[in-house]
């Protein structure tokens, strides 16, 4: 395994059971999503995680425009194996925003675990997923609440 490799996985953490996310715990950008940061021949690049690990694991380029889109809608999900188990598969961005109608992420949606929820929410969101497993490590009772978009510290009803 490349340092690059090496580097890359010491900042996911796999889910302990066969289909589970991988899910990254470096940084998270303000749009909810991960970025990692690379050397290039003219200095850093930041990418995102999902984006690098598709390449580590498929050895594949993805044309800039090409989007991978989530099964899971983990934003922080880097598994992209690029086989069946994969949970991002390359697409166009039409084909996303359909993916989007469909399963109602959209922002008027209300099935979504993360249903319109403005961008600063939704950062937080994955931001508090990330730090939970930095803290817990795949802990089920802490971080399946907040895959699924449960908020442990909000008020019950009764």
């Amino acid at each position: 395994m490349t340092r690059d490799a090496a580097r890359f996985w010491s900042k996911a953490i796999k889910g302990p059971r066969e289909n589970d996310c991988w899910l990254w715990t470096g940084a998270v950008g303000d749009d909810g999503y991960g970025r990692y940061w690379i050397k290039t021949a003219t200095g850093q690049q930041a990418v995102r995680p999902q984006r690098f690990a598709h390449l580590l694991l498929t050895g594949e380029h993805l044309d800039p425009d090409t989007k991978l889109m989530h099964s899971c809608d983990i934003p922080i999900c880097v598994r992209a194996t690029g086989g069946p188990d994969s949970h991002l598969f390359p697409g166009t961005q039409a084909e996303n925003l359909i993916d989007r109608a469909q399963k109602r992420r959209h922002a008027n949606a209300h099935s979504w675990r993360w249903r319109g929820v403005g961008r600063a929410n939704f950062t937080a969101q994955s931001r508090q997923l990330r730090d939970a497993l930095k803290e817990h490590g795949w802990d089920e009772s802490v971080i399946r609440p907040l895959m699924s978009g449960h908020d442990p510290d909000a008020p019950t009803l009764f």
